[in-house]
């Protein structure tokens, strides 16, 4: 995940891990930027126990073959999220289960990449998930920080959360009259990124 997340961490004073806040917390979506979210296609929400919090995408889908569009092959999302956090507490984010569906012909190749960090702060490690056809089905990655490697928001500083998404689509050998495609695309709801949080108390 993060190679400097001993270092990071040392830019904020934390005591004790705690429980998540019972009121509810608000996300605002800060920016919304890629082709993978055009505007009003992008919905967060947080769990009612402020556990995680999921992104819901509804125009999320890379394709390849059968007359798409030469650039549809790769969509990508770049979200800045400002996360209403209580005085006293801070979070990180501990793991993310990407969710989508897939189809690849016999042939085809496709690649889920995704990071997050905050602002003023250095990158995760880029998460590389690579799927080869033939394949029709869900998928989904996750991606679990370390204890050690866990990097919390700066007490005391607004500091937004930049949430990175990438989904490209090769043909390969496949017959270039058939479609593939892979997508995070979701019209119930029912296919979510959920992003799962670990809270601590911020030290004086």
């Amino acid at each position: 995940m993060i190679g400097g997340a001993l270092a990071a961490s040392m830019l904020f004073a934390t005591s004790a891990y705690a429980a998540p806040p019972p009121n509810r917390i608000v996300i605002d979506v800060v920016t919304a930027n890629g082709s993978g979210c055009p505007i009003g296609s992008t919905a967060v929400a947080m769990s009612p126990d402020n556990t995680a919090f999921t992104v819901t995408y509804s125009r999320y889908l890379a394709q390849t073959g059968a007359g798409a569009d030469p650039v549809a092959f790769r969509r990508n999302c770049q979200l800045n999220l400002n996360v209403h956090v209580p005085n006293g507490l801070t979070f990180a984010v501990i793991s993310v289960d990407y969710r989508g569906f897939g189809h690849l012909e016999r042939g085809a190749t496709g690649l889920h990449q995704a990071n997050y960090y905050f602002q003023g702060q250095a990158l995760t490690q880029r998460l590389r998930s690579p799927f080869r056809g033939p394949m029709d089905r869900n998928w989904h990655v996750r991606d679990q920080a370390a204890i050690a490697e866990r990097v919390y928001r700066p007490c005391g500083v607004q500091r937004n959360l930049n949430i990175n998404t990438e989904l490209r689509v090769s043909l390969g050998s496949s017959n270039p009259r058939r479609v593939s495609f892979l997508t995070m695309d979701s019209t119930d709801s029912a296919i979510s990124t959920v992003y799962h949080l670990a809270w601590k108390r911020c030290g004086r």
